[in-house]
This record gives C-alpha cells, structure tokens and sequence, in this order.
C-alpha cells in the first residue's frame, strides 16, 4: 500500500495506543486542551472504533487554565465519548499561588505535585501524552516508551532502545510507563492533520480579537481580570491574536495573527523560524530538571 507521510504517522501512533493500551493495567491520557492532547485523543478513537475509548482523558487543572479551553475540554470529552477525570492539588490551591509570581514552586505544585497525585490516586500504569520531539530538546531525549520509578521520576540515563518500532512495556512493581505515540511528528504535522480530519481545535489556536498586556516581550490575554497581576501603566488594549501553545493564561504568551482557519495557521506555521514554546513565560528553568521530578 502507497501511504502518504500522514498515514505513516498516524499508523505508528495507533499501533503504539494498540500496544500500550494491550500491556496496561490501567491506561489513561493525560489531556490539557491543547493541540497535541487533542489529536491524540482523535487517534484512541480511531485506534479502537467502534467500541468506545477504552481510557479515560486525565486533566490536571492548575486552576489558572483559560476559560475557552475549560469549556473546549468538557465538551470534547462529551462528544467523543469519553470519561473526563479532572485532579487539582487541593493543598496547592490553598496557598493561592500564582503563575507569574511563584514561577518554579507554582509549577511544581500545582503541575508536577498534582499529576503525581492523580496518578498514584487513580494506579495508573501506562500514561500516554501528546509531546512531540521537535518541541524543546529535552522532548526529543526521550523515548516513545519511557520509564518511571515509583516515585515518578525520570533518568535519561535509563532509556531504553527502540529498534524497528520494537517498545519495550517491561516495568518493575510500582514503575509506570509514559508513552509518546506523537514523537515523530512535528507542529506541521499536527496541522496537517488537524486540516485533513477536520480534528476541532480549542477557539484559542485562532486569530480573535482580545484583550492583552505586555509582559516579558509576550502579549499576555487578561482572561479574568479580577486574578490578573496588574502593574503601573497597564492598559489592556484588542489586538488581533492566536496562540501556539496553551499553558496557564498569565504566563503563556499570545502572537499577533490574521489566522482564522488551519489552512492560514499551517501557512504561518511554515513560515515561523522559533520554537512553539517561545511563548511561554515560564520556561525560563531547565525543562529537564522538572521531568526528573515528574513534570509531563
């Protein structure tokens, strides 16, 4: 069979759901809205139809998500017929902690903390996610099959190899396994795929009006504003903007664009020399260092 480079990808990311989801005791995805996260919950489904998805979509709510992306995430869930598990680390949460403010600590808490509980909560063992390794170049020093300890940790040093799409599912009692059926693919390719499945996208991924300050060289969107961090001479002014990448709204950074349908995002991307996550504002530790403590 003649396949197109698309089909070759979303034939290994099945297989790899297939497997996974065979060797697991109790398999999930973790989903946060986003562009990845949302593919690959398009793949499950097509991996598994016609039965039902046979994992539920695990989101950790930092409580600082966008408002459009909360309300993508529940009718989503809904319509392809999954179970929704939301987790917020209710301790960090009390400490009223803010993104902008408490950087690393927020995100160790209400990120990496978080997810470790739901998962240690829940006993899941096989965790699939949508990072892809042309992200950041801590992404693509992992394998699409990766291993935790039991305490959720990762060491680069243990990667396994993977030899002609040969994954190795071993674990040891209490480790877990993180899988990335979207490893090969890149921010085009999920583009692509979105136009050509015609995959519904959270409203953020395209052009709007709305209201941003500056912060740090990004446009910050002021999604609530009685939670915003003002600062002397704030004016929030419209702008036309999208998003790349969606984090926690004080912190990820908007871009000007007339973008309004996949087909204009895949032209820009295609002309965009910087990485995706040049708009997150909290990228400003070692991505890595957060992995080993147990950060997605």
């Amino acid at each position: 069979m003649d396949l197109t480079h698309l089909d070759r990808l979303e034939a290994e990311a099945i297989h790899i759901l297939r497997d996974g989801v065979a060797e697991a005791r109790r398999p999930v995805i973790l989903f946060s809205g986003g562009k990845d996260s949302t593919v690959l919950a398009h793949l499950a489904v097509r991996a598994f139809y016609p039965a039902p998805p046979p994992l539920p979509l695990l989101h950790v709510d930092s409580t600082w998500e966008f408002r459009e992306l909360l309300a993508f995430r529940d009718s989503f869930a809904k319509s392809l017929g999954f179970s929704l598990l939301v987790h917020v680390n209710e301790a960090g949460r009390a400490l009223q902690l803010h993104p902008a403010r408490d950087g690393a600590r927020y995100t160790q808490i209400m990120r990496t903390e978080a997810l470790k509980q739901a998962l240690d909560a829940y006993g899941f063992d096989v965790v699939f996610g949508g990072a892809r390794r042309d992200e950041e170049k801590t992404r693509a020093k992992e394998r699409i099959v990766s291993v935790r300890t039991i305490h959720h940790s990762w060491d680069p040093r243990r990667q396994r190899p993977e030899l002609w799409s040969n994954y190795n599912w071993q674990r040891s009692a209490g480790e877990s396994l993180r899988v990335f059926p979207l490893s090969n693919w890149t921010e085009e390719d999920i583009w692509t795929y979105v136009r050509a499945r015609s995959v519904a996208l959270a409203p953020l991924y395209f052009a709007a009006t709305r209201a941003v300050v500056a912060r740090a060289g990004a446009l910050i969107v002021v999604d609530d504003a009685d939670r915003m961090i003002w600062r002397d001479g704030d004016a929030p002014a419209a702008r036309q903007v999208r998003f790349r990448t969606l984090g926690c709204w004080p912190v990820t950074g908007a871009i000007e664009s007339e973008a309004s349908t996949p087909a204009a995002v895949m032209a820009e991307t295609r002309r965009e020399r910087l990485s995706e996550r040049q708009g997150r504002v909290s990228d400003e530790g070692s991505l890595e260092a957060l992995k080993r403590e147990g950060y997605f």
